[in-house]
C-alpha cells in the first residue's frame, strides 16, 4: 500500500529539521556518515532534529548498521523498503514521514557535506523556502563525468518547461509548506531534481565545493544516470516530442522538394544513370528518423503506462523508531 496518506506518516510539525538520507548498500559509510552529521549537528545547539534513514533494499549491512546508529543531537528514525525502488522513491519515502518545519535531503557518501547545513537552516529562517546547494567543483570524478553532467543540466534547463537550478543535485533544504505540495504530486514516475523545483517558491542558492567520496563505491553506473536523464526530460518537456514533429515536417518538405527537382530534370534531361546512391541515402535518413522520433513516442507511451497502473511508489517493511530510541537510551544510561 502506498504511505503516502496514512496515519503513521507524520503530517504534525514537531521538529526543526528533519534530514533525510537515502541508503543503498552503504556499509563503509554509515558509522562514518553518521560521526560527522553529529559533529555537524553539535554546531546548531538547541535544535530540534530528526534524522530518517531509508533502506532502500540494500543487500549488505546497512540495514544492521544503521539501526545501531545514535546521534545525542537527534531523533534517528530508520525505515526498511521492502525491496530496492530507487533513490527518487526513497526520497519520497523520506518526505511522507518527515515532520520538520525543515527538511534536508544528504547522501550518505558525505559528498553533500552536513557542515552546510548550519548555513542552509540561517537561509530558511531568512524566509526562504528552498535553499538548493549548487556545486562549484565535483573533485574525484572523472572528466568525461563532470562534463557530461554540465551538458546534462544545461540541455534539461532548454527542453524543461520548469526551470532549473544547474548543477544543483538532490542536496537542498525545504521548507513545510513546499514539502506538503510535494506529497500531493501524484506521479509514479519521480524525477526528484524536477519535482523539488515544480512548486516554485522563494529560492535561494549556496555553493559549495563537493568532496571525494572517502569509501565505498558510487551505485550509479553510466546507463543508470542515462535512463534518469531521460526520465528527468521526459517527465518534465514535451519538447522532444515537438522536435520529432518538426524535424517530419521538415523532411517531408525537403522530399517533396527533392521529388520536384527530380520530375523536372527527368522531363529537361532525362535521366540515362539510376539514382541509387542518392535514393539510398535519402531511405536511410528518413527511417532513422521515423526510429527515433518512434523511440521519443515510447518513452513517453511508457510513462503513461506506468502511471495508469497506480502502483504505490514504495513499501515499508520495517520502521524502527523505537530500536533508535531504545539505541539511543543505552548510550546515555
Amino acid at each position: 500500500m502506498n504511505l503516502v496518506d496514512i496515519p503513521n506518516a507524520n503530517t504534525q510539525t514537531k521538529f526543526t529539521l528533519s534530514i533525510i538520507v537515502p541508503v543503498f548498500n552503504e556499509q563503509e559509510m554509515l558509522e562514518l556518515f553518521q560521526q560527522e552529521l553529529n559533529k555537524a549537528l553539535a554546531s546548531m545547539p538547541g535544535e530540534q532534529v530528526e534524522i530518517i534513514y531509508i533502506n532502500d533494499g540494500s543487500n549488505d549491512s546497512s540495514w544492521a548498521i544503521m539501526r545501531q546508529l545514535y546521534s545525542p543531537h537527534a531523533t534517528i528514525r530508520c525505515l526498511n523498503l521492502s525491496r530496492n525502488f530507487g533513490k527518487e522513491a526513497a526520497m519520497s519515502a523520506g518526505f511522507d514521514y518527515a515532520a520538520g518545519e525543515a527538511v534536508i535531503l544528504l547522501d550518505a557518501d558525505l559528498q553533500d557535506p552536513p557542515q552546510c547545513m548550519p548555513a542552509m537552516l540561517k537561509a530558511f529562517r531568512q524566509g526562504f523556502d528552498i535553499v538548493n546547494m549548487q556545486r562549484t567543483a565535483r573533485h574525484g570524478e572523472s572528466r568525461f563525468k563532470t562534463w557530461s553532467a554540465h551538458c546534462y543540466y544545461r540541455l534539461l534547463n532548454k527542453l524543461s518547461d520548469v526551470p532549473l537550478k544547474q548543477d544543483v543535485g538532490d542536496f537542498r533544504l525545504i521548507g513545510r509548506r513546499v514539502v506538503e505540495h510535494i506529497k500531493q504530486l501524484p506521479e509514479r514516475n519521480r524525477y526528484m531534481k524536477g519535482i523539488m523545483s515544480w512548486p516554485g517558491f522563494n529560492q535561494t542558492t549556496l555553493f559549495f565545493e563537493r568532496p571525494e567520496r572517502v569509501a565505498g563505491e558510487t551505485k550509479w553506473s553510466f546507463l543508470q544516470l542515462v535512463r534518469l536523464g531521460l526520465a528527468g526530460i521526459t517527465a518534465f518537456s514535451v519538447k522532444p516530442l515537438r522536435l520529432a514533429t518538426w524535424a517530419g515536417g521538415l523532411l517531408s518538405t525537403g522530399a517533396f522538394i527533392f521529388g520536384i527537382w527530380v520530375l523536372l530534370k527527368t522531363l529537361v534531361f532525362g535521366e540515362t544513370v539510376p539514382g541509387y546512391p542518392s535514393i539510398m541515402l535519402v531511405q536511410l535518413l528518413l527511417g532513422g528518423v521515423q526510429l527515433m522520433a518512434i523511440g521519443i513516442l515510447g518513452e513517453y507511451v511508457g510513462r503513461i503506462f506506468v502511471e495508469s497502473k497506480q502502483r504505490p511508489i514504495y513499501l515499508v517493511m520495517d520502521d524502527e523508531q523505537s530500536s533508535c530510541q531504545n539505541n539511543k537510551a543505552r548510550h546515555h544510561g
